[in-house]
């Protein structure tokens, strides 16, 4: 499989046979109170998150399938440089096997659906996006 771009030099390919991992290996989302983002991730998404200190870092780990394809990541708590955002920033997706039952999970754990499940199309499958209980957006990506 190729991409071709057009920059500064030109078409350029990148070849992604020859790529060894994939160029997302960790996503940290920031929180203001630990305890209550844990609850929720927790709630909406039905895995345990490890919460461990790091000097001025307070980290709740997201679990990790080592071996699988995609990336993992944390919740950050910290005072200085992590601030949860609804418009700034990047989107996160987490992979679900329904966008559906995950957004019928997510009021419920104190979130707000911003989007509710809709069809990218027939290849890609199915995304919807909510606000955590921070105050992140954060997005959902199913085949079905």
């Amino acid at each position: 499989m190729f991409l071709q771009t057009t920059g500064r030099r030109g078409v350029q390919e990148l070849n992604f046979l020859h790529m060894h991992q994939n160029v997302i290996s960790w996503v940290e989302i920031p929180v203001v109170a630990m305890d209550r983002a844990k609850e929720f991730y927790e709630s909406v998404f039905k895995f345990e998150i490890e919460v461990q200190q790091f000097n001025e870092l307070l980290m709740g780990w997201f679990p990790y399938a080592g071996g699988k394809e995609g990336a993992s990541g944390s919740l950050v708590q910290h005072k200085d440089g992590y601030v949860p955002s609804d418009s700034l920033g990047p989107v996160v997706y987490f992979a679900c096997e329904d966008v559906q039952v995950v957004l019928e999970r997510v009021e419920g754990a104190g979130g707000q659906i911003v989007q509710p499940k809709t069809q990218i199309n027939e290849a890609i499958g199915f995304m919807g996006v909510f606000l955590d209980s921070e105050g992140n957006r954060i997005a959902l990506h199913s085949r079905k």
